[in-house]
């Protein structure tokens, strides 16, 4: 009997063998890499990027860390800021024309009209629920900022006052996102569900995930469909004729160990998702078909965020100072 347990055993670990080697990665490679890796000069963890003109952009993060480039992209300096001993946590930032805000934590408000020359720090009410998390920046005086427990506020006036748009929070979130028609999603904290909120509405909406697998980040498309990432590498978008309803859940790589963090569209049909350990996945085809960069792999980083500011000019951030910039605008299936 013992002798048969031991042979029973083998064949589990055979079989076991079998399905990791079959389960092997089989994506097929880009045969272009048009990511080039930007040296920055801080090893604080990035979390967002934001352009005043084709040249002059802001890298903001951790550590109070805020960095400048004149270039483009190419280089990057560091600059200080004058915020007292408080170490604050820079989660976004957002500028329109010469007009700028970031955001942070704990409770901060940064405000510039001279492309980031002079930072003005705005007062936030004590009352404010959560941190701020979110910034965009609408035009003259105006911006949009919401905080980590979802609560939604609008400025038409440099930040002195702020409107409520939202009549209670939705509780902690793990990510939000904005489309460009003012609509927002929210992650839940724990990833077991998400809200959506539209203008004129009074609530968030909450909806329960549609899988057993965890969400990890959710995101608009550019024609309004909806796109949620999901624990174990899963990626799965609403129905173009049915924005309710979503389509069949796709694995683009299906043995991949490593969670799948964020996902963009360059173009309509040209689409970037980045995940932990250097992994970068992308679809020619609108997300019937996918390839993998093989060629950043060594990047020791995990990449959370991609911002594509125009389908010529896009960032891939990671932690510790990793920055990706793309540099090739004829990529090639």
């Amino acid at each position: 009997m013992r002798s048969l347990f031991k042979v029973w055993q083998q064949v589990v670990v055979l079989l076991a063998v079998v399905l990791l080697c079959v389960g092997c990665s089989n994506t097929p490679s880009i045969s272009n890499n048009p990511w080039k890796v930007i040296t920055v000069p801080t090893e604080s963890n990035l979390q967002d990027i934001a352009f005043s003109d084709d040249n002059h952009g802001w890298l903001v993060g951790s550590k109070a860390t805020i960095l400048e480039t004149t270039d483009g992209g190419e280089t990057w300096q560091p600059r200080t800021l004058d915020l007292g001993e408080q170490n604050y946590l820079f989660s976004s930032i957002s500028f329109a024309g010469q007009e700028g805000w970031i955001v942070g934590e704990p409770s901060l408000l940064l405000h510039t009209t001279d492309g980031g020359k002079s930072w003005e720090q705005i007062p936030l009410s004590e009352k404010l629920p959560g941190n701020p998390n979110t910034i965009v920046a609408l035009g003259s005086h105006a911006a949009e900022m919401t905080t980590d427990v979802g609560a939604i506020y609008r400025t038409t006036d440099s930040g002195k006052t702020w409107k409520a748009m939202v009549q209670e929070a939705v509780g902690v979130v793990r990510n939000i996102a904005r489309a460009p028609d003012g609509r927002y999603l929210a992650v839940s904290a724990k990833g077991n569900f998400y809200s959506t909120w539209e203008p004129g509405k009074d609530a968030w909406e909450g909806h329960n995930r549609n899988s057993s697998r965890r969400v990890q980040n959710m995101g608009f498309a550019p024609d309004g469909r909806l796109w949620m990432l999901a624990r174990g590498g899963q990626v799965q978008f609403t129905k173009a004729d049915n924005p309710d309803e979503w389509e069949e859940a796709q694995y683009p790589e299906f043995s991949t160990s490593w969670g799948l963090l964020d996902l963009a569209y360059r173009t309509p049909d040209e689409i970037w998702i980045a995940g932990g350990s250097g992994n970068l996945l992308c679809s020619f085809d609108g997300g019937k078909t996918w390839q993998k960069d093989r060629d950043v792999e060594g990047v020791p980083s995990n990449l959370y965020k991609i911002v594509f500011l125009t389908p010529e000019k896009g960032f891939i951030i990671g932690q510790r100072g990793i920055l990706l910039k793309y540099q090739d605008s004829s990529a090639t299936a």
